[in-house]
């Protein structure tokens, strides 16, 4: 199952962070159709967060058809995002990378901001090359 995290100081609308934790769950494999996702009053009380607040992330995620709700049963998956395991070998890879920008010195936000980066020329550039263009 999955745990919710929320940062409150990361600007990002709390109903938000629950799909994109979500999204993230499904993406990683550590949720799959059939899963049943947290109560509402599960999730308050391991974040003390306002249950319609749950409610809205969960609505949210049933119109993107990912889950549906079951009365009286809970929330329950419906589909699955992406293809990465959690433990495919370039996780891996890419804690190590992570220890040597830390050990670098680089704060987490530089070093998300570095990768995010290399993620859009790397993917921006197989986009390209994929509709036609050159690079």
């Amino acid at each position: 199952m999955v745990e919710y995290r929320i940062d409150r100081r990361s600007g990002v609308a709390t109903y938000l962070q629950i799909v994109q934790q979500t999204h993230q769950a499904l993406r990683l494999g550590l949720l799959e159709p059939g899963d049943k996702l947290p109560t509402a009053r599960e999730v308050v009380e391991a974040t003390a967060i306002n249950p319609n607040t749950v409610l809205k992330a969960y609505r949210e995620l049933e119109r993107e058809g990912l889950v549906e709700a079951r009365r009286g049963l809970g929330t329950f998956v419906r589909a699955t995002l992406g293809s990465a395991p959690a433990d495919s070998p370039l996780r891996g890879e890419l804690v190590d990378w992570a220890r040597r920008a830390r050990a670098a010195g680089l704060e987490r936000e530089d070093a998300a901001a570095l990768f995010t980066a290399v993620l859009d020329e790397q993917f921006a550039s197989r986009d390209m090359t994929t509709q036609g263009g050159s690079i």
